[in-house]
């Protein structure tokens, strides 16, 4: 796991240096009225990084991962991401998750192969993970990763940018 992590904590530096190469004007451009612009994909990423490093910090807390979710889709239209810097938004982004990649990096190894049985993880998680099925916090934060590189990918596109990881 801490190969994974440190993976992703050197991607994230290129990444944001191939962000910050999208136009400004460019990134609050909506695709179509009903997807979201740059501006609002990278704000969802920068909800997203603060819903789930509470969480990572609670799974290590509670003996389950029962979470609550989130109107993702009200959260962006409240913050009104589309009016906000880009830069701004890039820089806020990586902060976030430079510090869930170091709050993860302490997590001692046995725990990531904990099996949990009581998870929310079929109504939250970007993935499919059934209610029935047992899962690992490892699992939990690949999901989180995996969600993450989805957008990333959907912003380069709309970017005109290759994703390069």
């Amino acid at each position: 796991m801490q190969k994974f992590l440190r993976g992703w904590q050197n991607k994230i530096s290129g990444i944001e240096k191939q962000l910050a190469t999208i136009d400004n004007d460019k990134a609050r451009i909506k695709p179509a009225p009903n997807k979201w612009s740059i501006n609002e994909i990278l704000g969802h990423l920068i909800d997203s990084a603060i819903i789930n490093h509470r969480r990572f910090i609670l799974m290590q807390i509670q003996n389950n991962l029962l979470f609550d979710g989130y109107d993702q889709d009200r959260w962006v239209e409240l913050q009104n991401y589309m009016i906000k810097d880009l830069k701004t938004l890039i820089e806020t982004w990586e902060i976030l998750n430079l510090n869930i990649l170091s709050a993860l990096s302490e997590v001692s190894p046995e725990f990531w192969k904990k099996s949990i049985a009581e998870h929310s993880l079929e109504e939250m998680a970007w993935q499919d993970f059934p209610a029935s099925q047992s899962v690992t916090p490892k699992e939990f934060v690949h999901d989180y990763f995996g969600h993450m590189e989805h957008h990333l990918k959907q912003i380069f596109h709309l970017g005109d940018i290759n994703f390069s990881n």
